[in-house]
This record gives structure tokens, C-alpha cells and sequence, in this order.
């Protein structure tokens, strides 16, 4: 076996969505590295244009496409706009992610609410669909999911965040059976706390911390890259015989 190519991404298109930062431009890096061409999307154009300038300053083939997903309306355009720059979309990877709130669920707005179902749930669904036709004949399609561990069991505080997480791994598992025939993967990673901008409202609080530290058999909180790694996995061949799987990355959380 060729190692060498097992992890390869060489010749492949990644669309990468909330990856100007965090968990996104990690996964963003390690796929340019890995030899793919990726599009980073996220909300600021500014941004995304500083963000993809890092990647091809190491040599990366990389462009940024501003796309709010919480707006369905903009959904087709970041897919059209990937296909017209790159030729077509062999990876997904749905990491957007929003929560507005945190406290009792019983606070939680209907505003809110929708906000936090839209970013996390309805857009990965259509992005999945809008891409269909390109994953389709794709020699190595597949579909990443970022969920949380909060989708597996309720986190204090994150109750419609939670529950849309559950639901994201739900859908990652619908695709998936179906998708099979069309030799589409579609898999879900679930992150335990990790130490992004993100999550700062967690890590950032001492007491919070110390509770989460009992709980964990790897004393510290996650990396980017770490759930980054993880993702190179599922989006090469070395993980060709895997989809619809629940990936957990959480320091031994869940255990």
C-alpha cells in the first residue's frame, strides 16, 4: 500500500463553509495540504480574502466566496461560484455553526431559535443538495458534518444547539443510506470543547473548565487541527469503506 496516496486530496475540490477561522480554516489548511483545492466560505469577504492570501503564500491553491448560509437565497450562488473557480465539488465539509444564546432553553427566542436551526441544520441540508450533481461524479465524493458532542447528549446551557446538532447527525445518517448507490460518503465528527473563538464562552470560564476537566481522560481542551486531522481522513481514501459514522473528538467526554 501506497501511503502516500491514501491521505492525498491531489486533484480534488473542497467547499469548506465557517472557514475563515476555528475548526474551518484548520480543516481549510490540512486539505490544501493535503494537495486539494479549497474554498473557504464565511460571512466576511475582507476576511476570507486575508484568510485564503495565508493559504497561497504556502503555496495553496485556495479562494475565499462571502456566503451568509443562514440565508438560503445565497446558497446557490457560493455553490455556482465554487463550480465556476474550481470545475466542480468533490469534498463538503458543513462546519458553520451558530449559537446566540446561552443559558435555560425556557429563555430561548423563536428568533432565536430559527437562527440557530438555519445555520446548523437546514443549510447543511440544502448545500448537500445544491452539490448533489457534483459529488455524484465525483471519483471520491464525500460529505463531512461538524456537529458536537452536544448533538449526542444535552450540554447545560446549549439546549437548541444541542438539539440542533442532534439533528445534524440524524441528517448525516439519512444521506448517507441513501447516497450509497451514488458513492457519495457522508460522515459526522462531533468535537468535544475546543479551544476556538467559537467556544470561547466555555474555556474562557474557569468554573466551567474545572467541571469539564473532571469529566475529560485527556486533561485540556481540543485543537483546530485536531479535529482538522480527522477530517483529512474522512475526505480521503483511507476511510473509503466508512459512512454514516459518528466520529467523536472530545478528549474521552463521552467514554
Amino acid at each position: 500500500m501506497d501511503l502516500s496516496t491514501v491521505f492525498s486530496l491531489e486533484g480534488k475540490v473542497a467547499l469548506i463553509t465557517g472557514a475563515s477561522k476555528g475548526i474551518g480554516f484548520a480543516i481549510a489548511e490540512i486539505f490544501a495540504a493535503a494537495g486539494a483545492k479549497v474554498v473557504i466560505s464565511s460571512r466576511n469577504q475582507e476576511v476570507l480574502d486575508e484568510m485564503a492570501n495565508q493559504l497561497k503564500s504556502k503555496g495553496y491553491e485556495a479562494a475565499g466566496i462571502a456566503c451568509n448560509v443562514g440565508n438560503m437565497e445565497e446558497l446557490p450562488l457560493l455553490v455556482e461560484k465554487t463550480v465556476e473557480k474550481y470545475g466542480t465539488i468533490d469534498i463538503l465539509v458543513n462546519n458553520a455553526a451558530s449559537n446566540p444564546v446561552f443559558g435555560p432553553v425556557h429563555q430561548t427566542t423563536l428568533e432565536a431559535f430559527d437562527k440557530i436551526l438555519a445555520v446548523n441544520v437546514k443549510a447543511p441540508f440544502e448545500l448537500c443538495r445544491l452539490c448533489f450533481p457534483y459529488l455524484r461524479k465525483s471519483s471520491g465524493a464525500s460529505v463531512i458534518n461538524i456537529s458536537s458532542i452536544g448533538g449526542l447528549s444535552p450540554e447545560t446551557g446549549l439546549g437548541i444547539y444541542s438539539v440542533s446538532k442532534a439533528a445534524l447527525i440524524s441528517l448525516t445518517k439519512v444521506f448517507a443510506k441513501e447516497w450509497g448507490e451514488a458513492k457519495i460518503r457522508v460522515n459526522v465528527i462531533c468535537p468535544g470543547l475546543i479551544q476556538t473563538k467559537f467556544s470561547e464562552a466555555l474555556w474562557s470560564n474557569d468554573k466551567i473548565m474545572a467541571m469539564v476537566m473532571k469529566q475529560l481522560a485527556i486533561k485540556r481542551a481540543g485543537t483546530s487541527e485536531e479535529i482538522g486531522a480527522m477530517a483529512l481522513f474522512l475526505a480521503a481514501s483511507a476511510s473509503s469503506y466508512t459512512t454514516g459514522a459518528v466520529f467523536t473528538a472530545d478528549g474521552g467526554f463521552t467514554i
